[in-house]
């Protein structure tokens, strides 16, 4: 399934070979558009690009997703919060989004999961409450697209007891249930990148933009450097996209600092909880003094967050404080009977929001729209916006960018576009039972590779077939097999023991310690397929225990400067060519 048996074109694996054949294409050819950035808006442009038949390079200067596109609450939503702004046209565009990815572009990655929204007040919060999800559903009923989740309901304090027996008796009179959607925000990024790839996209991780090469005005391409192997080239390009969202200054400081976009990092963290902290059948919504918090089902854990805070320290490892955990934690409790405690989370994460600056400065006011500029020619910027509309994002972008080609260019197809894995997913899905019977793999284990990879699942029973002992689960991190971790390799752009546990698999906040105890199981796995020498695999395994130790300092800190200074003790990811 690694091949394009319905386009042709080429093959979505995205492994050593194929980044060492990007780069040397890089070097070589002229493409129609070169893509800055591997979050979600850019993986989106380079496959909105590509299946406009463009030709289409990426470059990212560290991991696949590895800013705030793995950061985020995981959820593929409108934004109910942004009704009351008034901000009904942002909401519909999302909420269209969610449909879409729900029913035909990602139905392997993406589900609905359901939210209980507790009231305090008897009549008018209900009706006010109330009035507002019901705009909700209706707003996701247009263009005549089917919702893919159930229709709101209003519940009794009883009957929210019910769904979620954990909630405070005194903490609400009542409460409705809504559903949304949710993702695993960094597996669905690869997949993009990989949809993108099969379409013909040249695709390299660990590649860092040194300067723009410029003919007079216009933007011709990028000076690069592989920071894996410590060399440096040109790729030209008629168009380069600029999407890397909180670092979009940086980029536009390349051309002198002229572009009409400006953006502000607002941090946002997040906890992860055991299951069992919390009894309940659905997530929770709550309002707090600033914003919204979320207590999100993850499969044997809860996510709990976010805050949202202004952040100008270090963008690329931003920390979370003890005083951001506190915060948490205590409007948590405020409806929980059993309060949550420091001891019981698992997994902390903090991602940065890029929010194009506004006349004021607190952050939770700030735009979450998207803009899109032509600062100069040959250079295309995207900024702002939400996880849910990347899709629409890299639409706009890419629609200005055909604006500077000459030619006609085909108009957006994505809308229509699965992403790999997800043609056939439904039926491969109905059919787990059979394939659990033919692999030796357990049922469960099945449907944890099909929600993960949808149809390329056969690739990770081959890999199993060929290698049994590769269907055994990671002693420690038993929720993911051996061979995911060769796959993530292999296939899925993995560079690094990090990229791995933090974002291929997200053993690092789903387990206490952090992933530590898997290291040496998971780089052994990882050293064949990636050519590392005993020296680069202990190295790998130091800078990972390092990080994972600089990170627990940074969150016994009490504020934003000091947990910046700790976070900033882990050196960087070592590379490869040693």
């Amino acid at each position: 399934m690694t091949g394009s048996p319905v386009t042709g074109l080429g093959s979505s694996r995205l492994g050593p070979a194929e980044r060492a054949a990007a780069l040397d294409r890089m070097g070589r050819e002229e493409f129609d558009v070169v893509v800055v950035g591997g979050g979600i808006v850019g993986a989106g442009a380079a496959l909105d690009a590509a299946t406009r038949g463009l030709t289409v390079a990426v470059v990212e200067a560290r991991d696949f997703a590895s800013g705030t596109s793995s950061r985020s609450s995981k959820l593929i939503h409108g934004g109910l919060r942004y009704l009351e702004q008034y901000n009904f046209d942002l909401v519909r565009e999302a909420l269209t989004e969610r449909s879409l990815l729900l029913q035909q572009i990602a139905p392997h990655l993406v589900r609905p999961v359901p939210f209980l929204l507790p009231t305090t007040h008897h009549v008018w919060e209900r009706a006010y409450f109330g009035a507002g999800v019901a705009l909700y559903d209706l707003l996701s009923l247009q263009m005549g697209m089917s919702r893919g989740v159930p229709h709101h309901r209003h519940l009794t304090r009883r009957g929210a007891l019910r769904l979620a027996p954990s909630l405070r008796k005194d903490a609400f009179t009542g409460a409705i249930q809504y559903w949304d959607a949710q993702v695993d925000d960094a597996r669905y990024v690869m997949t993009v990148l990989r949809t993108a790839a099969e379409y013909g996209a040249q695709i390299a991780s660990r590649t860092q933009v040194l300067g723009l090469l410029r003919e007079g005005e216009r933007v011709t391409g990028l000076r690069i450097r592989d920071l894996e192997g410590n060399t440096t080239s040109e790729v030209r390009a008629k168009q380069v996209v600029n999407a890397t969202g909180v670092w979009t200054d940086d980029i536009q400081e390349l051309v002198g600092g002229r572009g009409q976009i400006h953006v502000k990092a607002s941090k946002g963290i997040h906890l992860v909880v055991p299951k069992d902290r919390i009894h309940s059948s659905t997530g929770i919504i709550l309002r707090t003094e600033k914003s919204v918090l979320f207590v999100i089902p993850w499969g044997r854990h809860w996510i709990i967050g976010t805050t949202d805070t202004a952040w100008d320290l270090d963008k690329a490892h931003p920390a979370a404080s003890k005083a951001d955990i506190e915060y948490v934690l205590d409007h948590v409790n405020a409806v929980l009977n059993t309060p949550l405690t420091h001891d019981d989370v698992e997994g902390v994460y903090a991602g940065l929001r890029p929010l194009l600056t506004g006349e004021t400065e607190e952050t939770s006011k700030l735009s979450r729209e998207h803009v899109v500029a032509h600062p100069v020619p040959g250079l295309v910027l995207v900024a702002g916006g939400k996880y849910t509309t990347y899709r629409v994002m890299a639409k706009d972008a890419i629609d200005a960018v055909a604006h500077g080609l000459d030619g006609k260019i085909p108009e957006s197809c994505t809308d229509r576009v699965p992403l790999v894995g997800g043609d056939g997913f439904q039926a491969m899905w109905n059919a787990r039972h059979r394939l659990a019977a033919r692999s030796g793999v357990h049922v469960a284990r099945v449907e944890h590779l099909l929600r993960r990879y949808g149809t390329l699942t056969d690739d990770l029973l081959e890999l199993i077939s060929d290698k049994p002992d590769l269907g055994k689960p990671l002693s420690g991190a038993d929720d993911y097999l051996r061979a995911e971790v060769v796959y993530a390799a292999s296939h899925e752009g993995a560079r690094h023991l990090n990229d791995v546990l933090a974002r291929r698999t997200r053993i690092s906040i789903e387990t206490w310690d952090r992933g530590v105890g898997v290291a040496q199981e998971a780089a052994d796995l990882l050293a064949p397929v990636l050519g590392w020498s005993k020296k680069q695999r202990d190295r790998e395994i130091e800078y990972y225990r390092k990080r994972v130790e600089a990170e627990r300092a940074s969150q016994t800190q009490d504020d934003d400067q000091e947990a910046d200074a700790s976070r900033r003790g882990a050196p960087d990811i070592v590379p490869t060519a040693i």
